[in-house]
């Protein structure tokens, strides 16, 4: 009996131990459940609740509509219109072969749109949307529309496109948007710009559409999509509208645009027109040009070649990018610093025999003619070389490099346009940076005559040209040069100028300037360029110049026994009206000879247009706001 009683109680304590022990167990597994399930619920909530999100909700980047370039009465250069495309995911597509010849018969694909697209697909990566095909009409969208459940990864979209409506006229002003590339794509990194080009697949490339980029660009939107799990979107829970672009009101009059242009024919060369009491840059010629819609979406092979190829180098900017010796259009300012300095008075008299001999070496003049006793008034008008030449070493290098800088000459003149460079003006200090070889680095007093003449090493751009004369006309106010005279608001429609101070004033003394444009007067009535100015209604002021491509080594020029190009540039800087001016110019034509001839006619039909153009209706400026595509027969 004791020892069942025993049994008995043993096997009540194994039970109670074990159920003890299954107890402690499932608590212990409760604990860990619920330590797992505060980890998953509390700690870890914020980023397991976002990556459900993700799975649920599309974020979708709304790229903002670019701003449009107008010219100062609203024509305009640069606009967007709305455009369905085709793009496709290669990674969801298939194999692409097959996928452009089962979409070929119902979307026209051109061979140029399959090579450009499978270049695409190598640069952009799988999983990326790539253009097919731009510019769909209406009926091709609706066809694919209606056949789209057959090509997964294919998807029809609205897009805005660039489009330049002006084509070759001030393409180098404007210049062109293109794909973004990986160095876009990198600088957009360092600067902290990429989240603001999420679904951008373009950015400005040159011109105003490249400086102005941030401007332009605007700020992108996005909307948070729900989807399904296949990806199907079922509704929208927050979107934030995109900011377009600021639009660009630009200085430039696309009439006296076009006549300059037109002016120029087949010659290549530059002008720059400025109004000198504000800086506005009313003109901007590079010739030759191109036609910036080519570049939009990928320029093709042939065309590339036949613009980096030409020998007239069509792409260069050349009014900043091309630096030239200027020539006799140096020696108006030559002559101010000579007053300036008081290294010679305006009523000196200086004997011109056709030449001025320095160190056992003779310098002529063009054409060797002789001019006899002049002084500064009349040096000028007849563009004595021998008169500067002996300029050259009485002013000294250094003292002339001092006094051309604010002139802006071999410095950025600060225009509003990428590409600029600065050119050189020689100074004893240039010249040691500029040379390795201690005996290169000296500087003789026989340079400075070439110098002064606007030859030797002098190396400018036209567009520091044009500003200095503009500074010249404007008694020595120097107004920072622009292409863009006002930002605009496209929402509210306000303008917010780009210059409205001078930079700062150059401190001339009245009675210098007044010798210097009393001779620039008679240059245009009696000198160098009185045929081109022969029953002009107005009176100008101006100089002529005749710049030399290659050394002569004391050898006589003869134009028809040189390369066409090598033969001497055509220059002419003018201003009108010579009293109160109101429009500035600077012109090169390249190869073309004496400036009188070539150079100053240009200017001519330029200040035609700008000053008697209230004369002729046909040549009035478009209404404020107004854009020639509302005019009738305008631009479509």
């Amino acid at each position: 009996m004791f020892e069942f009683k025993k049994t008995g109680q043993q096997q009540r304590n194994r039970f109670l131990l074990r159920a003890i022990v299954a107890g402690v167990f499932a608590l212990g597994c409760f604990g860990v459940l619920v330590a797992r399930f505060w980890v998953l619920q509390v700690d870890r909530h914020e980023g397991l609740a976002a990556r459900a999100d993700s799975n649920r909700i599309a974020v979708v980047p709304i790229p903002p509509r670019r701003g449009e370039i107008v010219d100062r009465n609203g024509e305009v250069l640069a606009r967007n219109f709305l455009s369905y495309t085709i793009e496709v995911v290669p990674g969801r597509a298939g194999n692409i072969d097959d996928l452009l010849s089962e979409l070929t018969p119902i979307v026209h694909v051109s061979a140029t749109d399959q090579r450009r697209f499978k270049r695409r697909i190598a640069e952009a990566g799988k999983y990326a949307n790539v253009v097919l095909r731009n510019n769909l009409n209406e009926t091709e969208a609706a066809w694919f529309s209606a056949h789209s459940f057959q090509f997964p990864g294919v998807e029809l979209r609205a897009r805005w496109v660039r489009e330049y409506p002006q084509g070759k006229s001030a393409a180098h002003v404007v210049g062109y948007i293109g794909r973004i590339s990986e160095p876009d794509v990198a600088a957009l990194e360092e600067s902290g710009e990429t989240g603001n080009y999420r679904g951008t697949d373009t950015i400005g490339k040159k011109g105003l559409e490249k400086t102005w980029e941030t401007a332009l660009h605007g700020k992108t939107g996005m909307q948070e999509v729900e989807v399904t799990a296949r990806g199907r979107p079922v509704r929208v829970l927050r979107r934030i509208d995109p900011v377009p672009g600021a639009n660009l009101v630009l200085s430039l009059d696309m009439g006296l645009q076009r006549v300059a242009e037109e002016a120029f024919k087949d010659f290549r060369g530059a002008l720059v027109a400025i109004e000198p009491a504000t800086g506005d840059v009313l003109a901007f010629v590079s010739q030759p040009s191109y036609d910036p819609n080519l570049f939009i979406d990928g320029i093709d092979q042939e065309s590339w070649r036949q613009l980096n190829e030409s020998l007239d180098h069509p792409l260069i900017n050349r009014p900043v990018f091309g630096t030239y010796p200027i020539g006799s259009t140096y020696k108006p300012f030559v002559a101010l610093a000579a007053l300036q300095l008081n290294r010679r008075r305006a009523t000196d008299i200086i004997n011109d025999p056709g030449y001025y001999e320095f160190g056992g070496q003779r310098f002529r003049n063009s054409g060797a003619t002789a001019y006899g006793a002049l002084d500064m008034h009349r040096a000028l008008v007849v563009s004595s070389d021998t008169y500067f030449y002996s300029l050259g070493p009485e002013i000294g290098i250094n003292p002339l490099h001092d006094f051309m800088k604010p002139f802006s000459f071999g410095q950025l003149t600060g225009i509003d346009i990428e590409g600029e460079k600065r050119g050189i003006l020689p100074s004893t200090e240039w010249k040691r940076n500029a040379y390795k070889k201690r005996e290169q680095q000296r500087w003789y007093a026989g340079e400075s005559i070439s110098v002064a003449v606007g030859q030797g090493y002098n190396a400018f751009t036209l567009m520091q040209l044009a500003q200095a004369t503009s500074v010249l006309a404007n008694d020595g106010v120097y107004m920072k040069p622009h292409l863009v005279r006002a930002l605009e608001n496209t929402r509210t429609k306000e303008r917010k100028l780009t210059v409205s101070e001078p930079s700062y004033t150059i401190p001339l003394r009245k009675e210098n300037l007044q010798v210097v444009k009393r001779a620039l007067a008679d240059v245009t009535t009696v000198g160098t360029a009185r045929q081109a100015f022969v029953g002009a209604p107005y009176q100008t002021a101006g100089k002529t110049g005749t710049a030399q491509v290659y050394s002569l080594r004391g050898s006589k020029y003869r134009a028809s026994a040189v390369d066409e190009r090598l033969r001497d540039h055509s220059l002419f800087i003018s201003y009108a009206p010579a009293a109160n001016p109101r429009i500035a110019v600077a012109v090169i034509v390249e190869n073309a000879g004496w400036g009188g001839s070539v150079a100053a006619p240009i200017a001519r039909k330029v200040f035609d247009y700008w000053l008697l153009r209230d004369q002729n209706p046909a040549s009035k400026p478009l209404p404020q706001g107004v854009s020639a595509a509302a005019q009738p027969g305008g631009a479509q």
